[in-house]
């Protein structure tokens, strides 16, 4: 990281970097490269993280240096703050790698001006992790998207969505920026239309690897893969409530090794018959969410206490918009 860089300028930009909840999940088949081929639709929420983003001073990075390769080049022109607590090294933060994957392409495309500006990004983290809300990736897209403006990398969101695509299975969808049904390995998107939702979203502290999760053997890996135009003809089956054939395969492995998901989901589903809808899980967890019904949206007082009384932290959160 340069040394002796100047305070931020007082003009910055603040992003929502929002979360993402899976309205479905499911594995159809173990790919050649060890990857396992998903189907889901992707909800982004008007919930996240925020990153603040400030151009540092009037200092400049020559970047016609040829010796200069992306990770230099990122240490240079990279200041992070605020994700001390998440990862003890800067270069395993996924802004870092975003910020570093951004590059290498840039140069490999010859679309890296002659001279950077250092940018200085401050992570106001409010997503859990390890919640399967996104919030890494959510991050690592966001950074993505602001940087390839600030530095006028002009790279479109195609390029940015497979740039993103190594970075994380996950980060695509945030570039994206809209709900989406996603195949492959999340990277393959298709938007999708969604009426507004309200969701009851309770995080319960708890964590599953992944890795173990995929290799579990009571994870069902073979469910037979629908048709685009299937998935968006039959929202209604997967909207408001989760009705066969869908459903999360994590589900019943999650709540298996890990007693405070399923307590989590066993309270939501409780309140089912009130809420009118379905309480599942997102992700491989650990979070878990109930679709909130019109007729309980406005009850303030209901949905308070829906949260006071939860086992676990709560909130009420609502689909994304693009103007928040």
């Amino acid at each position: 990281m340069t040394e002796n860089l100047a305070v931020p300028t007082a003009s910055a930009i603040t992003r929502l970097s929002p979360a993402k909840i899976n309205l479905f999940l499911h594995i159809t088949g173990k790919r050649a490269d060890g990857y396992h081929d998903l189907q889901t639709v992707f909800r982004l929420l008007d919930w996240g993280d925020y990153l603040h983003f400030s151009v540092i001073g009037n200092a400049v990075i020559q970047t016609s240096d040829i010796e200069l390769d992306a990770n230099k080049l990122c240490h240079q022109l990279l200041v992070l703050t605020g994700a001390e607590t998440i990862t003890t090294s800067l270069e395993d933060n996924l802004i870092f790698k975003a910020t570093r994957a951004l590059l290498a392409a840039a140069l490999a495309l010859d679309a890296l001006p002659e001279q950077l500006p250092p940018v200085h990004i401050t992570l106001d983290k409010q997503l859990p992790m390890g919640a399967g809300l996104g919030g890494g990736s959510s991050n690592a897209a966001t950074t993505m998207l602001v940087l390839n403006e600030v530095w006028q990398l002009n790279l479109t969101r195609d390029t940015l969505i497979e740039i993103g695509t190594k970075v994380g299975a996950d980060v695509p969808i945030f570039i994206f920026g809209q709900d989406a049904i996603a195949m492959g390995i999340g990277e393959q998107l298709t938007a999708i239309d969604l009426p507004d939702q309200q969701y009851l979203l309770l995080t319960p502290n708890a964590h599953v690897n992944t890795a173990k999760l995929f290799t579990h053997p009571k994870l069902s890996r073979d469910i037979a893969p629908l048709s685009i135009q299937t998935i968006q003809n039959q929202s209604h089956h997967y909207f408001q409530n989760l009705l066969v054939p869908y459903q999360n395969v994590f589900t019943p492995v999650v709540t298996s090794l890990a007693p405070a998901v399923k307590a989590a989901l066993h309270y939501l589903q409780g309140l089912e018959t009130q809420a009118l809808g379905t309480a599942r899980m997102t992700g491989s967890g650990s979070a878990v969410f109930l679709p909130l019904d019109a007729s309980v949206v406005d009850n303030k007082a209901l949905l308070a206490k829906w949260v006071e009384e939860a086992p676990c932290a709560g909130y009420v959160v609502g689909s994304f918009q693009d103007n928040i």
